[in-house]
């Protein structure tokens, strides 16, 4: 079992930056991804970033440029920096966490991100 706890969210302003973290614990392997997700209210959940252990990132489009992820492997940690942020960035988002070639994804219980002026 893998357990994520995120941290982070919260209100900001059109064109503002907050930071999410999210901390795994357990069960850790050492190959594994970790990523970040959102959801909108009506809409699906949809990937955000993703990282691999070994540092390989993936972004949507509609965050390149403007959100980075990070991990500290000794430390289990995953971040997601967000500048530059826009009320569409709006959402839940999640942490999500799996070990390479496995099919279960664990997830974090979310956190509300609101871009609103």
């Amino acid at each position: 079992q893998v357990q994520l706890v995120e941290s982070g969210g919260g209100l900001v302003q059109p064109g503002g930056s907050l930071r999410l973290s999210c901390a795994a614990s357990g069960s850790i392997f050492r190959l594994n991804v970790m990523s970040w997700y959102r959801q909108a209210p009506g809409k699906q959940r949809e990937l955000v970033a993703t990282i691999t252990s070994g540092g390989s990132t993936n972004y949507a489009d509609s965050v390149k440029g403007r959100f980075t992820i990070s991990r500290d492997n000794a430390k289990n940690t995953v971040s997601l920096q967000m500048n530059s942020l826009k009320p569409e960035d709006t959402a839940v988002y999640f942490c999500e966490y799996h070990h390479v070639g496995a099919l279960k994804a664990y997830w974090g219980q979310g956190t509300q991100v609101t871009v609103s002026s």
